[in-house]
């Protein structure tokens, strides 16, 4: 039974109640993680500010060699975090090694680049006697709060450009998923000066420490848009920046004229990747109507196909499990199950599930499950195409597939979503900006985008006499 501690000030803590975690995919607890209370909070926070005052002077070089040694302990200790990682999620072991724990350490070393060439003007004389120069400083101490669905990797979102821009931070993982961030936070002790980097571990009660305590600058969270809506008004009280990546309802929208085995088969593998609990992953296929019948066909073909256990893992919780099965409970009369819609083992697995006859209000198209759940719709036109994408309150992820390079390029500039794939979906790279508009959230994760969003502007002007 794992007994995981808080990281604070350089230290490994306790705290005075705990929380259990499980392993999904066979639902037995692994072990206890602290349930932080508002006093662990302060002490982080506490922590955090103090190493502020010296962080802060660290130049560009400076930080870029500590985010590359943590890069560098990540890879050896890669066995460690997957093993951290698997038993919290139960992921497929390959592929989370790969595009998750070995590539967040990439993203790192992006950031480490990044940081020495921040973008900026030059020193000029705008009035006559005096010079004027723009400072790019970091913000301070920010809170930071990661998702179940990607643990490790959305650790190394937002600690990469917080501590390349020269911030300290607090870190609270979710409550179902604290080991690999707890694991990342002691390698981060062996790089960094005490209080830089802290891990509480908690529930919502430490979530709202985090929120409403007077020290960070800045509340960063990756989660639902509920909780994001929550967080902003929390943080309003204090004038906090807040910086949300929440969910999404990404649309595929497909033309006539594809390989619709391929196409289809790529979709798949976008929608049910990691269960489908992925904001960006392919949620409603939108299918021109001439082959709308073969294509759901296939997708459904696609989705038989994978090997649940093998190609993807279970859904995290009991909650979460419920929570899509509730879904497929209340699915209306019109809407045909064509693969899959039930649980299946043990732990929390579900099988890849394709919908047809779905219209645009319907519950299961209209609201995220973040489950193995796609639907799929016809249109006839172009247009029609754009308004059924467009036609949700989130605004994170979208694609459009067609051979047709005039097709693609206009639906990719009407598609209201921060990013747009064209004849491929989930294409991620450490320099591509990740954020979304509307109910998806405000800034960017990410590219050089997301270093700007953790620092602040000063204009410093300098008189001549």
């Amino acid at each position: 039974m794992i007994q995981l501690q808080n990281i604070i000030n350089g230290e490994s803590m306790d705290a005075a109640a705990s929380l259990p975690f499980f392993d999904p995919a066979t639902g037995q607890q692994i072990g206890t993680a602290p349930d932080s209370d508002a006093a662990a909070v302060d002490s982080a926070f506490q922590a955090a500010a103090a190493a502020f005052k010296s962080y802060k002077r660290t130049t560009p070089g400076t930080r870029q060699s500590l985010l590359l040694q943590l890069a560098d302990l990540i890879e050896a200790n890669v066995d460690r975090l997957l093993e951290a990682e698997v038993a919290c999620t139960g992921k497929p072991s390959a592929l989370t090694k790969e595009l998750e724990i070995l590539r967040g350490a990439d993203q790192l070393r992006f950031f480490a680049g990044a940081c020495r060439v921040v973008s900026g003007t030059a020193q000029t004389e705008y009035v006559e006697g005096f010079s004027s120069t723009i400072r790019r400083e970091p913000l301070g101490v920010v809170a930071q709060i990661t998702p179940w669905n990607y643990p490790f990797m959305m650790a190394m979102w937002k600690i990469g450009p917080a501590l390349a821009a020269g911030n300290t931070l607090v870190l609270k993982p979710a409550d179902t998923t604290p080991w690999s961030t707890v694991v990342l936070g002691e390698l981060a002790q062996q790089v960094y000066p005490a209080g830089v980097v802290n891990v509480v571990c908690g529930g919502r009660e430490a979530g709202a420490a985090m929120v409403e305590h007077d020290i960070p600058e800045m509340v960063s969270i990756t989660g639902s848009t509920r909780a994001g809506a929550q967080v902003m008004s929390a943080a309003a009280k204090t004038l906090k920046d807040v910086h949300l990546e929440l969910g999404g309802k990404a649309p595929a929208v497909v033309f006539a004229d594809v390989d619709i085995q391929r196409t289809a088969s790529e979709i798949a593998l976008a929608a049910f990747f990691n269960a489908g609990q992925d904001c960006t992953a392919v949620t409603r296929v939108l299918v021109h109507q001439d082959i709308h019948a073969e294509f759901a066909a296939a997708l459904a073909d696609a989705a038989s196909a994978l090997k649940v256990g093998e190609d993807l893992g279970p859904l995290n919780s009991a909650a979460q499990l419920e929570r899509v099965e509730g879904f497929l409970s209340r699915l209306p009369a019109n809407a045909r199950v064509l693969s899959g819609g039930k649980r299946t083992g043990t732990g929390y697995f579900f099988e890849p599930t394709v919908i047809d006859g779905v219209f645009q209000t319907d519950e299961v198209v209209c609201d995220e499950i973040f489950g193995p759940v796609l639907t799929v719709q016809p249109f006839a036109t172009e247009d029609e195409a754009i308004e059924l994408a467009n036609g949700t309150k989130y605004a994170l992820a979208s694609s459009v597939w067609s051979e047709n390079h005039g097709v693609v390029t206009r639906v990719s500039m009407e598609l209201d979503f921060g990013a747009v794939w064209i004849n491929c979906h989930q294409v991620i790279p450490a320099e591509a900006p990740h954020g979304g508009f509307k109910h998806s959230g405000t800034g960017k994760d990410l590219s050089v985008y997301g270093l700007e969003d953790y620092t602040r502007i000063k204009s410093v002007t300098t008189s001549h006499r």
